[in-house]
């Protein structure tokens, strides 16, 4: 019989921000129960962590999104105190609704984000990690830089160059 590892489980959280809001989820369940947190939970056998994080946010919230950009990788022996865990954050893009809560949260809202303290878990760092994401995004995408809008470079290409024979 071959040696049996004990591995880390992995989780996905979708954080999902719009007009100054953030979607969280009050928790149900122990750990943390009654506490705001991030939707998200464990990825399932054969799921990748982009379906796995789809699916926990439409179970948590009833909304449907995206992801759009990864946030970060967060491991420890920690963070949960179930179990060791790997997360895996993503910001979610989609249609704002009205959110519900299911499965694992006693109910979903969207919560001001300079108000969305304290969280369960290790939560808040990764919202900030991912405020500080989105600020460097629109950073560049103000000055013209990879990702920006495209009346910022688009002109020339649409035309054609400007001189030269036709």
């Amino acid at each position: 019989m071959g040696t049996r590892y004990e591995n880390p489980a992995l989780t996905v959280d979708p954080v999902w921000i719009d007009r100054g809001r953030i979607l969280l989820v009050r928790r149900a369940r122990p750990p943390f129960r009654g506490m705001w947190a991030l939707p998200g939970g464990f990825v399932e056998q054969r799921e990748t962590v982009e379906a796995a994080v789809v699916r926990e946010l439409f179970e948590e919230t009833g909304l449907r999104a995206r992801p759009w950009k990864l946030v970060g990788v967060y491991s420890g022996p920690d963070r949960d105190p179930r179990k060791p865990t790997t997360t895996v954050a993503f910001l979610m893009r989609g249609r704002a609704g009205r959110p519900r809560g299911g499965d694992d949260a006693a109910e979903a809202e969207w919560v001001l984000l300079r108000r969305a303290l304290p969280l369960a878990f290790d939560h808040q760092r990764i919202v900030h990690d991912a405020v500080r994401l989105l600020r460097s995004l629109r950073k560049r995408r103000s000055r013209g830089g990879p990702g920006g809008s495209p009346r910022s470079h688009g002109r020339s290409r649409r035309h054609g160059p400007s001189s030269g024979p036709r």
